[in-house]
């Protein structure tokens, strides 16, 4: 009996001094205060500066004016101008077209000739009412003979009118065999040759103006208030907002300088565009009177443009993701303390937010995406991002 007593002491004993040589020998804890995670975050300082608007635009060439070549009397082409084929450039006052004068030189002739005898008739007639009231006042001749003596003479005073402008026609016609250009220009299509018979009326070319080329540009209305539009905003503004045209032509990446001459008279009412129309002087001149390495400004030709702005002063170019809700940023203060910053947007343009500037001094934009803020929480700016945006600010 006293051996099964004895060992399960010896077992309780042994425990009790194994967990009193643990507990002794049991290293000491030290009590750590843990790192705070504080966020690395990348971090832009723009500086506030004068921005110069752009409204970009696309449209095509066309001429300021297309005209149809339509003579002005009938006749057979007996010579036709070098310059009067489809492509050709021609001054004005060119003659493009001469039709044959033979017809109308024999008429010119027998209006003359109807015009001396009409002379002649008017002559006679005036002589003979003359007599008559000579005759009258000597009660020799009858009112009845006074009267045929004066519708004598009105008939032959109208015979006489009739005959000069018939002779002034004559001449007319004489002149527009010649079909002379009415202003510099180049040929569209031609659709006449020598020996050909034309008739009045009939269009026989198409040629248009090449002083200067037009380009009509379509703007979005929202777009119009960073313009300055003849006509629209100022009233003091004689000339429109320059613009550059850029295409690919021959092969070459080309660009023109042009300006703003006129706003087209409605929005439409669909797309909520209001055209403006831009002018480039002497689209067809050469290199050497350019002074440039210049390509023609074709007609047709479709063209990139950038329409030259307002100047608006002390605002930001931000980059497009560093936006938050459209309308707010993230803006590292002088401690490196996060907040969030509600700013004005005044544009924004493909990737780029144009802001007003409201950062106080030692303020900086943070640029990197994260996903949970904490109005005030700490953070670590780790670099100075170069943007494209910055660059464009200063």
């Amino acid at each position: 009996m006293k051996k099964i007593l004895l060992i399960p002491s010896l077992v309780v004993l042994a425990s009790v001094i194994g967990a009193f040589v643990l507990v002794a020998t049991a290293p000491s804890v030290e009590n750590v205060t843990p790192d705070r995670a504080i966020p690395a975050v990348r971090i832009l300082a723009p500086t506030a500066n004068s921005v110069m608007l752009t409204v970009r635009s696309q449209g095509t060439v066309a001429p300021r004016t297309e005209s149809a070549v339509v003579p002005e009397v009938s006749g057979r082409v007996v010579w036709v101008s070098p310059a009067l084929v489809s492509g050709g450039f021609f001054e004005k006052g060119e003659t493009l077209l001469r039709i044959d004068p033979r017809d109308y030189e024999m008429t010119r002739k027998r209006a003359q000739s109807s015009v001396a005898r009409a002379e002649g008739e008017a002559e006679f007639a005036k002589s003979e009412l003359a007599r008559q009231r000579r005759l009258r006042e000597r009660k020799v001749a009858s009112s009845q003979q006074l009267s045929s003596a004066q519708r004598a003479d009105h008939v032959a005073r109208a015979n006489l009118a009739d005959a000069r402008v018939a002779l002034e026609q004559a001449e007319w016609d004489l002149v527009r065999i010649e079909i002379t250009a009415p202003f510099e220009g180049r040929v569209r299509e031609e659709r006449v040759d020598v020996g050909q018979f034309v008739s009045r009326g009939a269009a026989i070319a198409t040629i248009y103006a090449t002083d200067y080329a037009e380009i009509r540009l379509p703007v979005a209305d929202d777009q119009l208030a960073y313009l300055r539009l003849p006509g629209m905003r100022e009233a003091n503004e004689d000339e429109g907002p320059s613009v550059r045209l850029r295409a690919r032509f021959a092969g070459e990446e080309h660009e023109w300088l042009g300006r703003v001459v006129r706003t087209e008279g409605e929005i439409d009412p669909r797309s909520r565009m209001v055209h403006v129309v831009a002018r480039v002087e002497h689209p067809y001149q050469t290199d050497e009177e350019a002074g440039d390495a210049r390509a023609p400004l074709a007609v047709g030709l479709f063209v990139q443009a950038e329409i030259e702005g307002r100047v608006i002063e002390d605002v930001l170019l931000v980059p497009r993701y560093a936006m938050r809700d459209d309308s707010h940023l993230l803006v590292v203060d002088a401690t490196d303390r996060l907040h969030t910053r509600a700013v004005e947007v005044l544009r924004i343009d493909r990737d780029d937010v144009l802001i007003r500037s409201n950062l106080a001094a030692g303020e900086r934009i943070c640029v990197s995406p994260i996903q949970v803020v904490v109005e005030g929480m700490q953070v670590k700016p780790v670099a100075e991002e170069s943007s494209a945006a910055a660059k464009r600010s200063s």
